[in-house]
């Protein structure tokens, strides 16, 4: 079974067993029809789950795997040169992919040292956000934000240097504001914002 088969395969029983356990539910005296909800910090760590999941399947799995055979390149200017994008830039992609479904759901990465300004925290919660994960990388940074008339659960998630090609390019890019990133260390944050009522 090849990776993202087995990712799929991963997704699809998460996604069952939350079905399952919704069906089963809080307690045997829920109605047909009723709606079960969960809060939405853990909507928020599931959505984050999954992206982190192709993320990681991305970079280790189909661009490390392929440069080192020599196959293809990841690179930068990916659409110019018709490469695949830097595992950063696949994850940007997709956020600005599943902002266009029109369902609010959004991601995105940001950081204190961006290479791309559009990167910068829009908000004072993810600017508060970027501060308290440098110290507390094990957690989320959560709160509301109010963006026009709508309304948003925010987590800020720690981005960490995980893999030796995301910490060479970072630290070799000339417009890197920051050169010395190590494995681990927390090189952003993932931004997912939820819309609620």
């Amino acid at each position: 079974m090849t990776s993202s088969n087995m990712l799929r395969w991963r997704v699809l029983m998460l996604v069952f067993g939350l079905g399952v356990a919704g069906c089963v539910g809080p307690s045997s005296e829920t109605k047909p029809g009723t709606v079960v909800s969960l809060p939405v910090e853990m909507v928020a760590d599931y959505v984050h789950a999954v992206i982190e999941a192709d993320r990681e399947v991305y970079t280790r799995h189909v661009v490390e795997r392929l440069q080192l055979k020599g196959v293809i390149v990841a690179s930068e200017n990916w659409e110019e040169k018709n490469t695949l994008p830097l595992p950063a830039q696949f994850l940007m992609e997709s956020g600005r992919v599943m902002a266009r479904k029109g369902i609010g759901v959004q991601y995105r990465l940001i950081s204190l040292w961006p290479i791309n300004n559009r990167n910068v925290a829009r908000s004072e919660l993810e600017k508060e956000g970027l501060g308290t994960i440098l110290t507390h990388p094990n957690k989320p940074y959560t709160g509301y934000v109010k963006v026009g008339t709508a309304r948003y659960f925010q987590a800020v998630y720690p981005d960490l240097a995980v893999t030796q090609a995301c910490i060479g390019c970072h630290n070799a890019h000339p417009d890197s504001p920051k050169r010395d990133f190590k494995i681990n260390d927390v090189m952003g944050a993932m931004v997912i914002s939820i819309p609620v009522k």
